[in-house]
């Protein structure tokens, strides 16, 4: 269920930042009768993006300088959200105060966060520090990505945006800093390691968010919304949710690339709709058991099309034989279409057919090399626009695992 911004599922969008995380010192000797001084070590003793240069000039900031460079482009967000629920008496509202953090990415004033630290609100506020609170306009909000963009007078402050880096190059293991409000203490610091890459996880309308960074360092209620540092000081993603048992952090959190910030922010701005391309089917990745009914051993067996899809007016075809193989909780009727590739990409799991799309524009056109029976044909697809939340039908597997 979710509540004013907040997941209170297996996957929590971490609303609010955490407890300070620990970070490396060096001993240094210094020159006055062997006095012991202690410096704060890098981040990362060794360049970490794609260039290879770290801090501008091939060397990776301290913890310090990070939040020194970065802390000032951080801001609070607070947003009235109105919330419809069920109740005995019917559709009852509620309203409550959702908190998040954001940060500034140009002088115009325009701030990115999470989608669910504003959504359901006409207004929201924003507060540098101990500064008084400014108005900001929520000028749009991407639910696939859980991303938007708010807006303040830029006179209304001194900006200073923080700069948009790269995950190109991006390693498990690399050095990481995360700045946001957890619990209402305005910006903290905690830093940690890339854990993972290319994880999955919930947007808000029910469809996957791909190529997601999972990192260790401390995110918490609060921090959502905040900026993914690198060692360079630059963002590279936008903390999101985090996955516990309890509500509180252990130690998986994960952030939205900001490949996919930098994707959106243009429409965003203008308070745009973002659009994701969305080829209308729902497949089922052929094991064992499917390849010995049906005399296939790869592809995807299509599970469902969705009629106002671009694969539904090419003539793509679900099952309708009535022999069906069980999947999990439910069932697959084993004589639909199977995808052997797209594009000439052959694919093996229904993440591929997503990813593989969702790098894809609305109207683009693929070629599907299908298998129907025991003919081989292709069918041209072109791409819609995907649905607004997930239906029985979504580019993804019959019964979508929920972990990333």
């Amino acid at each position: 269920m979710r509540k004013f911004g907040t997941f209170l599922v297996i996957f929590v969008l971490a609303l609010a930042g955490g407890v300070v995380g620990a970070v490396g010192y060096d001993q240094v000797k210094g020159d006055d009768g062997g006095k012991t001084v202690v410096q704060q070590a890098p981040l990362s003793a060794a360049p970490s993006n794609a260039d290879g240069q770290a801090g501008g000039d091939g060397t990776a900031l301290t913890p310090a300088e990070i939040y020194a460079k970065a802390a000032p482009g951080v801001v609070l967000i607070q947003a009235i959200v109105t919330e419809t629920t069920q109740g005995v008496f019917g559709e009852q509202q509620q309203q409550g105060v959702s908190t998040g953090t954001g940060f500034v990415v140009s002088d115009d004033g325009y701030i990115v966060t999470n989608a669910h630290v504003v959504e359901g609100a006409k207004t929201a506020t924003v507060q540098f520090g101990e500064d008084k609170q400014i108005n900001a306009e929520i000028k749009g909000i991407d639910v696939n990505h859980d991303l938007a963009v708010l807006k303040i007078d830029p006179k209304a402050h001194a900006l200073q945006p923080l700069k948009l880096g790269s995950t190109k190059g991006l390693k498990v293991g690399d050095p990481v800093a995360a700045i946001g409000n957890p619990y209402g203490l305005d910006r903290t610091l905690t830093t940690g390691v890339v854990s993972a890459l290319a994880r999955r996880i919930d947007g808000l309308n029910g469809f996957k968010i791909n190529n997601v960074i999972q990192t260790d360092a401390a995110i918490n209620k609060g921090n959502s919304g905040g900026p993914l540092i690198d060692a360079a000081g630059e963002v590279i993603g936008v903390n999101s949710q985090i996955q516990t048992e309890n509500g509180g952090n252990v130690g998986i959190g994960f952030a939205i690339p900001v490949e996919r910030v930098k994707s959106v922010i243009p429409t965003l701005e203008k308070g745009g709709t973002v659009q994701v391309a969305y080829l209308g089917v729902t497949a089922q990745q052929i094991d064992d058991k499917i390849a010995s009914a049906i005399k296939i051993s790869k592809g995807l067996l299509v599970a469902s099309v969705d009629p106002k899809s671009g694969a539904a007016k090419a003539g793509l075809k679900a099952g309708d034989s009535g022999a069906y193989v069980q999947i999990g909780d439910g069932q697959v009727d084993l004589g639909g279409d199977v995808i052997l590739s797209v594009d000439g990409k052959e694919l093996d799991t229904p993440q591929q057919l997503q990813d593989y799309i969702g790098d894809k524009n609305v109207g683009d056109v693929v070629t599907l090399l299908i298998e129907r029976g025991t003919k081989k044909m292709k069918l041209k697809v072109t791409l819609t626009n995907r649905p607004t939340a997930v239906t029985s039908t979504n580019d993804q597997q019959q019964s979508p695992d929920q972990q990333p």
